[in-house]
């Protein structure tokens, strides 16, 4: 047997409005709103209850923005036989930076110029090892940055795509980075 659905008091429909104005519904659907308590509300009023002051603040404060992208781009791989290729030693590995025991500012702008200096010199395939960095059962920093580093346009200049090495290279805690080709 079902329930009879309760109406929503006051103060559900200015929690659920505040939530619901901040999602972003699927391709097709559209996003139902209850409508707010229809109350006029006047805020210097002392007999107010919570609900209704809630709205009133609601009322007046700043819209919320959005931001514009996420952090994270999809993933750019290398190519499957490029990858076994780099793995075997066919393809030469044309620089190497290591970043273990940098902080992620130090790591960001070494990494930065390591790879503006391999772009330069028209350097095609590099590995950036980050290290595993498994202490306490986390996974490390910089091998969590790194990606997210590769989706900023200082990065996206330079990096036309990357993957995990192969274990004889560093494995997970290390990346092998296919740079752009320069444009003359």
């Amino acid at each position: 047997m079902k329930r009879p659905l309760k109406p929503l008091s006051d103060e559900d429909r200015i929690l659920w409005h505040t939530v619901a104005s901040t999602a972003t519904p699927m391709k097709g659907k559209a996003l139902p709103l209850e409508s707010l308590p229809t109350r006029d509300v006047d805020p210097t009023d002392g007999n107010q209850s919570s609900a209704e002051r809630f709205a009133a603040d609601l009322d007046r404060a700043p819209a919320v923005k959005r931001p514009a992208a996420t952090m994270t781009a999809p993933r750019q791989v290398i190519d499957r036989p490029t990858r076994e290729k780099l793995a075997k030693g066919r393809v030469v590995i044309d620089g190497k930076i290591d970043l273990h025991g940098l902080t992620q500012s130090e790591a960001h702008s070494m990494l930065l110029g390591f790879l503006h200096q391999a772009y330069a010199h028209d350097r095609r395939h590099v590995l950036v090892v980050t290290g595993k960095g498994a202490s306490f059962g986390s996974e490390g920093i910089l091998k969590r940055a790194v990606p997210a580093w590769f989706a900023t346009p200082a990065f996206r200049t330079l990096v036309g795509g990357y993957h995990d090495a192969a274990r004889h290279h560093g494995g997970t805690g290390a990346l092998y980075v296919r740079l752009r080709r320069r444009t003359a």
